[in-house]
């Protein structure tokens, strides 16, 4: 048996294998690292894109938001009235009862709650002018180290790589029985 005829579609498949080997690592070493920061300016401005200041408005400022932290607020206020107003104005504090913290507190709280929305909402706008979203998530990705990038890229797409890699294999070793079998049909 000639040993040639085993060998083609194995040396195919080898060379199909280091040829995508190859290909990933010039992507990943040589033409990345020079792309960076145009992928950079790209992922900023995708995230940027992604991100809707006015579902984050209407999230921050939304009944149940503001129903979540009233409860904190509620405990502050307590705190205040109960402690810090007595520490601050001694004088006061020999004057104002349960009943009236309490009333206090119930004024204040309806008073917050009228007053948390608009202020959320006047948050979210100056985070709207604020946050640069493109600018920090390109300067990130810009910062990157190019290894740290491709080590990264390895990371997360490993399956994908390898199989891209096994992909050339399989090639190659299809092209080398498909030589073989022209070979034996015109010798």
């Amino acid at each position: 048996m000639n040993w040639w005829l085993i060998l083609v579609p194995v040396v195919g498949a080898f060379i199909g294998w280091l040829g995508n080997r190859m290909v990933v690592n010039t992507l990943l070493k040589r033409i990345l690292p020079q792309q960076q920061p145009k992928v950079a300016v790209l992922a900023g401005e995708a995230a940027a894109a992604f991100v809707d200041f006015d579902a984050i408005e209407q999230k921050i400022s939304g009944p149940e938001a503001i129903q979540k932290i009233m409860p904190q607020v509620e405990g502050h206020i307590d705190h205040f009235l109960r402690n810090k107003l007595g520490q601050a104005f001694p004088m006061i504090s020999m004057f104002i009862g349960e009943k009236t913290i309490s009333q206090l507190k119930e004024i204040f709280m309806k008073e917050l709650e009228e007053i948390f929305p608009q202020l959320m909402q006047s948050y979210a706008k100056n985070l709207r002018s604020d946050l640069d979203v493109e600018k920090m998530v390109s300067q990130k990705i810009a910062s990157l180290s190019p290894a740290k990038v491709e080590t990264a890229i390895r990371q997360q797409l490993a399956r994908q790589l390898r199989s891209f890699e096994l992909t050339g294999a399989g090639i190659g070793l299809v092209t080398g029985i498909i030589q073989v079998l022209i070979f034996l049909a015109f010798a």
